[in-house]
């Protein structure tokens, strides 16, 4: 089924931050261009949040397992995105494009990690697959070899760059003080604590 996919991920971050989200399966449209990406469309109205997840064809239809790590990373990032603005709007709480970007960069690694049970080294390795992790004591002198599709100079490349850094903090404190520890379900609470604070104690918690 169109966005089967993006539901399994969906049920899981559920699981680690204890919330629930609509189906995202009715909100799935599929775009027929192959080098698109995915998509999250917004649109507030009077008394109701409209939302399309909009996914390239092969992410929409394809299983877990074919996928590549950029094409897992697109959609957990659309899961994320769909959790949180569907959690704000049941709250009627408010949110930024820079939070939306900054916990679905917490959410890649907490899906591709498996909830941080990864042996050390592979837990290093794709940490430098998701994060620009240029900071003291950032991944044990790590390279950082993510991407960005958007120049630095420009709003959104900015907000990236920013989100993504302030991730690669977050989660190296949990790597290394808890998944490294076996400390899962103190990590979990962590985790669970993250998602609903503000983007303003969120900045403050990381920069701690």
């Amino acid at each position: 089924m169109t966005g089967e996919i993006v539901a399994r991920v969906v049920r899981a971050l559920e699981g680690y931050y204890r919330v629930a989200a609509e189906d995202p399966r009715p909100f799935v449209s599929v775009h027929d261009d192959e080098s698109s990406r995915e998509m999250l469309l917004v649109r507030q109205g009077d008394d109701e949040v409209e939302m399309t997840l909009v996914l390239p064809k092969r992410l929409a239809t394809a299983r877990w397992e074919t996928l590549s790590l950029d094409e897992r990373c697109q959609v957990v990032e659309g899961a994320s995105h769909f959790l949180m603005v569907c959690d704000r709007a049941r709250g009627d709480r408010s949110t930024t494009q820079l939070e939306l970007e900054l916990q679905a960069e917490v959410d890649k690694w907490v899906v591709l990690s498996n909830g941080g049970r990864l042996h050390a080294a592979a837990d290093l390795e794709l940490r430098d697959a998701l994060y620009d992790a240029d900071f003291p004591g950032s991944a044990e002198g790590g390279t950082g070899v993510c991407k960005y599709l958007h120049a630095g100079n420009t709003p959104q490349g900015e907000r990236y760059r920013v989100a993504n850094n302030l991730a690669a903090r977050f989660v190296h404190r949990l790597s290394t003080g808890y998944a490294r520890t076996g400390r899962h379900h103190e990590m979990r609470a962590e985790l669970s604590k993250f998602f609903r604070m503000t983007q303003e104690q969120k900045l403050r918690t990381v920069a701690a």
